[in-house]
């Protein structure tokens, strides 16, 4: 195979990338349209994907098709051959792929410019290194094949763009809620046209500013025209949209907030489509080009790609087959849901399973922004004070139903994410300013979360730890960019072809093993659904639910301790280790259940008070039985994998009795719990006793090798710690079954 048939064969697999990139960078990119509108359900699921899809489309008949990051210069390609630049895009697309969907597994959006940009960074400066080795006559340098200012730039936008976007959604949301607060239907019907006016005008400005700069249709005189004209057209935007949401409101009682956030929704996908898709098929209509420029020369190895250094125009095939791409990604990708989710379970106005820990930052900063507030109230009179907490108090307006598929926030929140994200875009985009919309998206709406107190001190902690970890994977995202890119271009530069196919295997794998860990992931999120409380308004049916969740529980439990004493024998410090990740989970499902008997006790009437005294203590007994049940299992690991001396074989004898015992209870238990069979309360007690005395008669001959020296102490530690949580969790499930018995005995309604 010649040399050039072997660079169009790259160029045929860069065409490849493009669709795998697509994939991958739809996938990450769709929170920042669907966020809004998934978060406050504004409609049907197939319904906004229908409207995004729409939205999508348009952008791609609005592309003018130019490629991003060539425009903008990260490098100078006429310092650059064909072959060099093949090898930069080669190893841009692996290192993009890779990178996105390792994102995308772990449910984190990250900007798919800065990703791109700090790719071909990378991998022009590992080129461009190779070059200058090569030449040593010192006549260009790397500052003459790069052009580094246009990186700092994007890092200057990052740090720009999360100030204000996170304050700017703070503040608007602040005084939308004082105005409409969290009973925003009596106010809409009264200046609601006049709000959606507003919110109509910044969303139109954002189409008309983000969309008429790349429309292929439009001349530079129109476009020109536009921006002249900007006032005059907001304002008239202002008033038609007011006036016809006033019409909507007073005669045909619509809510005007649904449109708004479903138009605001097609103008985000619209934006996204048409300014984003350059990121993901740029690169390989740039290796296109570059080839048919060489083939087109009489030396197509050596010929300085000079034509690059223009605009590179895309083809209207390529931009077609893009559309329907994204738009299939959209509707069939289960990982683009799992990024949304992220961004929505952080902006949840009520509290629940969080799914970030806390840490010491997230804890300093909230420590930090409590003090300032209570200091700041001290210069706000006290009328101000107790009208402001009035108006912005959501429990007035809570109601005692547990609802099926609440929102995570209200129409209010979404139109306000919309409209500030609209603004924020088209102000930065009007001024030249590199601001990404993944980062401009993602802190309006934390923005807003926060104003609307929806990080409350029981879950601050957690969300600002989210928050953290999302913007310092955007950071991480320009860090792996370049390094990854730096790499692959040098290993593709020295080892050619069968460096390439190496990366490819590499690539493979990390994807392989991504998908392997969203599936697991996705699995865990179905087990959590089960503890998820539908629809209730009878207590009666939300205690049952309570006790069959408690039942699944149970099995885990039992199956857990079941596997770890039998590793635990066996010092298999393997299995130990994935039952201690087995312990987050059940603390997780523990946790999802207590926080179910909570809203249950808000069911209850003040008749039902003794009822609720009894029923409220399940949380104790759960929380004693999951963390038995953790330490059990985290000492056995912890003593396992330390390499400390295995248990003595008469005290794995001794062990083995035990978990025979405690294992037989909670199987009883649950089995109680799951079929609602009353259980024959004498018997637990009988079982609780006979492993009191086993425990008894164990301790005296423990004391025995203790004082002979033949247990050590780390084992004679661990030995008592699982002898008395086995105690304890029998003693937890006798509490349960007395709940369990007095409930379904009782001939009293609930």
């Amino acid at each position: 195979m010649s040399g050039l048939e072997v660079f169009l064969v790259a160029v045929l697999i860069l065409v490849a990338f493009a669709l795998f990139d697509l994939v991958v960078g739809v996938s990450n990119d769709a929170v920042n349209f669907l966020n809004s509108s998934i978060g406050s359900r504004v409609a049907p699921f197939f319904v906004i994907l229908i409207i995004a899809s729409l939205g999508i489309l348009a952008g791609v008949t609005f592309s003018g098709g130019m490629m991003e990051v060539a425009r903008k210069g990260i490098f100078h390609p006429q310092f650059f051959t064909m072959p060099e630049l093949i090898t930069i895009f080669m190893a841009v697309m692996l290192t993009d792929i890779i990178l996105l969907d390792l994102f995308n597994t772990h449910g984190l959006p990250t900007s798919t410019t800065v990703s791109i940009v700090f790719e071909l960074l990378g991998a022009a400066v590992a080129v461009s290194m190779v070059k200058i080795l090569q030449t040593h006559d010192g006549s260009l340098g790397l500052g003459d094949y790069i052009n580094t200012a246009k990186a700092m730039i994007i890092v200057f936008g990052i740090l720009l763009s999360i100030v204000v976007a996170f304050f700017s959604g703070a503040l608007v949301q602040f005084v939308s809620r004082l105005i409409f607060t969290f009973d925003y239907q009596k106010r809409l019907k009264h200046y609601g046209a006049l709000w959606g006016g507003v919110a109509m005008t910044a969303i139109t400005f954002f189409i008309l500013i983000k969309g008429a700069k790349g429309a292929t249709f439009m001349t530079r005189e129109t476009v020109d025209w536009i921006h002249s004209h900007s006032f005059s057209m907001l304002f008239i935007i202002f008033v038609f949209s007011a006036v016809i949401f006033q019409i909507l409101i007073t005669f045909f009682r619509i809510n005007i907030l649904k449109p708004i956030v479903l138009v605001g929704t097609f103008a985000l996908a619209m934006a996204f489509a048409a300014n984003d898709l350059v990121n993901f098929i740029g690169v390989p209509l740039a290796g296109l080009q570059a080839y048919k420029t060489a083939v087109a020369s009489s030396d197509p190895l050596n010929i300085a790609m000079i034509a690059l250094s223009k605009k590179v125009q895309s083809q209207t095939s390529f931009l077609l087959l893009a559309g329907v791409v994204m738009v299939a990604t959209l509707w069939l990708s289960k990982k683009a849901r799992t990024v949304t989710e992220t961004e929505i379970s952080l902006g949840k106005q009520e509290e629940g399973t969080e799914r970030f820990e806390s840490i010491w930052l997230s804890r300093s900063i909230v420590s930090m922004a409590q003090t300032f507030f209570e200091s700041l109230k001290s210069f706000v009179p006290k009328v101000v004070r107790k009208w402001v907490d009035h108006r912005m108090d959501p429990r007035i307006h809570e109601t005692a139903m547990v609802r099926e598929n609440q929102p995570s926030f209200d129409l209010i929140r979404a139109s306000v994410n919309l409209m500030v994200a609209s603004a924020v875009v088209s102000f930065a985009t009007s001024m030249n300013l590199p601001l990404s919309t993944t980062y401009v998206t993602f802190m309006v709406a934390m923005g807003t979360s926060f104003s609307d107190q929806a990080w409350g001190l029981e879950s601050a902690v957690y969300r600002v730890t989210g928050v953290l970890t999302v913007v310092g994977g955007w950071f991480m995202t320009a860090f792996i960019a370049f390094a990854a890119s730096f790499v692959f271009a040098n290993i593709i530069h020295y080892l050619k072809v069968p460096g390439f196919l190496l990366i490819m295997v590499f690539a493979a794998i990390m994807i392989r093993k991504n998908h392997k860990r969203h599936k697991e992931s996705m699995k865990e999120k179905e087990e959590i659904n089960i503890f998820n409380l539908k629809k209730i308004s009878d207590a009666q049916q939300a205690v049952s639910m309570t006790f069959e969740h408690v039942a699944y529980l149970l099995r885990e439990i039992r199956e857990s301790l079941d596997i770890s004493f039998d590793a635990l024998f066996a010092q298999d410090v393997i299995t130990l280790n994935r039952q201690r990740k087995k312990v987050k989970q059940i603390q997780v499902w523990s946790n999802i259940i207590m926080a179910n008997v909570y809203k249950v006790l808000r069911l209850l009437q003040k008749k039902d008070a003794k009822i609720s005294t009894r029923y409220a203590q399940t949380i104790r007994r759960l929380q004693k039985l999951s963390d038995g049940h953790r330490d059990i299992v985290l000492r056995s690991y912890v003593h396992t994998s330390n390499r400390h001396k295995g248990l003595l074989a008469v005290q794995i004898e001794e062990l083995k009795e035990m978990k025979i015992c405690i294992l037989e209870i909670l199987q009883k238990v649950e089995n109680a719990f799951e079929n609602k069979e009353i259980l024959d309360y004498q018997d637990i007690i009988d079982r609780y006793q006979h492993i009191r005395d086993l425990a008894d008669r164990f301790n005296k001959v423990q004391i025995e090798r203790v004082r002979d020296n033949t247990s050590k102490t780390r084992l004679s530690i661990l030995y008592y710690a699982i002898m008395g949580n086995c105690i304890m969790l029998t003693k937890q499930n006798i509490k349960l079954i007395e709940i369990f018995n007095e409930f379904f005995q009782s001939d009293e309604p609930l």
